[in-house]
């Protein structure tokens, strides 16, 4: 079942897109009022790592578009949408949607930190992904459930995380304070299939996506081309 709030977005956006078409309407380079920005390089990184893998949680608004860029990072290996954070068990889209859970809407980002390093991720985020300075939601999206938070796996995460934020605040990268929330990791809830690769197959809602998702892909590309991996990694072979 799909949340009615942004299905009806969806539908009012898909109106908007013919008119964009004809040169009547103007679809923003991005649908969050502050980005894409021009986050600098993180002062203070994870250390230089042999490991296979490494794991972060990003919350961002609707995952949809989280996890439609992280799928195109050089170095990530899985971005699985789902729910963090919050205090109910195996929580469904609808029981999410009602904000008593607790839950963000999540992406879980498996990489490689030989190729990708956390703090890299971090500045892709700030850059493209979320407005850090607005308090739970992110554009039309409104509750908790779309708040913007880093879920850290370790210390190590977290002091990068919060060095960054601290960094991006003093150079005044946004005009109000980065909100952000930098908490524990304490669960993920892998979201339901039809949450899963929209942003690439586009099978969900059209509208939404392309004006809301497509644009921070787009600007991923612009922005980050060094890590821009054109073929995304999807969680079903299925959707290619």
């Amino acid at each position: 079942m799909i949340n009615l709030t942004k299905l009806a977005k969806g539908i009012a956006i898909a109106a908007v897109i013919p008119l964009a078409a004809l040169g009547i309407w103007t679809i923003p380079s991005s649908a969050e009022g502050l980005l894409p920005v021009s986050a600098p390089t993180p002062a203070v990184d994870e250390p230089a790592s042999t490991a296979a893998t490494e794991t972060a949680v990003f919350a961002g608004g609707c995952f949809w578009g989280v996890q439609g860029v992280f799928q195109h990072v050089k170095g990530v290996q899985s971005a699985i949408s789902g729910y963090s954070g919050g205090t109910v068990d195996n929580p469904t889209y609808e029981m999410v949607g009602t904000e008593t859970t607790g839950h963000a809407e999540s992406v879980k980002v498996t990489f490689d930190p030989k190729v990708v390093s956390y703090g890299k991720l971090l500045q892709i985020f700030f850059s493209v992904i979320t407005d850090p300075t607005t308090l739970n939601y992110q554009g039309n999206d409104m509750g908790t459930s779309y708040r913007s938070a880093l879920f850290v796996m370790n210390d190590e995460q977290a002091k990068v995380a919060k060095d960054y934020i601290a960094q991006l605040d003093a150079a005044k990268i946004y005009p109000d304070k980065i909100v952000t929330e930098v908490t524990p990791y304490k669960n993920f809830f892998q979201a339901e299939d039809y949450h899963q690769d929209n942003a690439y197959t586009m099978k969900v809602n059209p509208g939404y996506l392309a004006y809301f998702d497509e644009p921070k892909i787009a600007d991923m590309k612009a922005h980050f081309p060094d890590f821009w991996m054109d073929k995304p990694v999807l969680v079903f072979a299925s959707n290619a």
